[in-house]
């Protein structure tokens, strides 16, 4: 268990705000991000010794013209056309990383499905729901948040579908 920084502990990032405000258990966990590694969601299930099935990543996706937030494990892809289908749409596209940035408030690679700037549509992969927690940024680079699923499920309105490939 990483221990909270002065930052985190006086506000943290709107992600850990935001499970705060909601009474929410969780934890956080630190690491040094080295900005080389290939992949981050890789880079923090490495670092923090967990496995890459309970690590989510966060990624953003435009669905028929709605910018979607896609919650899968960093194991595996994303499959777009199972998240068109979740969300009842019919076309899935990544969304433009800038777009993604500007809408969620965080940089990419540390956008986290929780305290968005404007909360959009989420999918959480199904199976998320095998583990008694799991990993998704809190918000920046080399910060990850561990909680039950179904609180992220909750606190992000988020439909459950099996949208990651392994």
């Amino acid at each position: 268990m990483a221990k909270k920084s002065k930052k985190q502990q006086a506000g943290g990032t709107p992600a850990t705000v935001a499970l705060t405000a909601a009474g929410v258990p969780f934890t956080v966990h630190a690491y040094e991000h080295d900005p080389a590694h290939p992949s981050y969601g890789e880079e923090a299930a490495e670092a923090m010794g967990v496995s890459p099935e309970r690590v989510f990543k966060t990624l953003v996706a435009d669905v028929d013209g709605t910018l979607t937030v896609a919650v899968v494990p960093v194991a595996g892809t994303l499959d777009l056309k199972a998240l068109a289908t979740a969300v009842g749409g019919k076309r899935a596209t990544m969304a433009d990383p800038a777009a993604a940035e500007r809408t969620t408030g965080y940089v990419r690679g540390g956008i986290s499905p929780l305290g968005q700037r404007r909360k959009l549509p989420t999918v959480l992969d199904a199976s998320a729901s095998a583990h008694p927690t799991i990993c998704v940024s809190a918000g920046r680079r080399g910060l990850e948040v561990e909680l039950a699923p179904d609180d992220l499920r909750t606190l992000t309105d988020a439909v459950s579908a099996p949208i990651g490939r392994a």
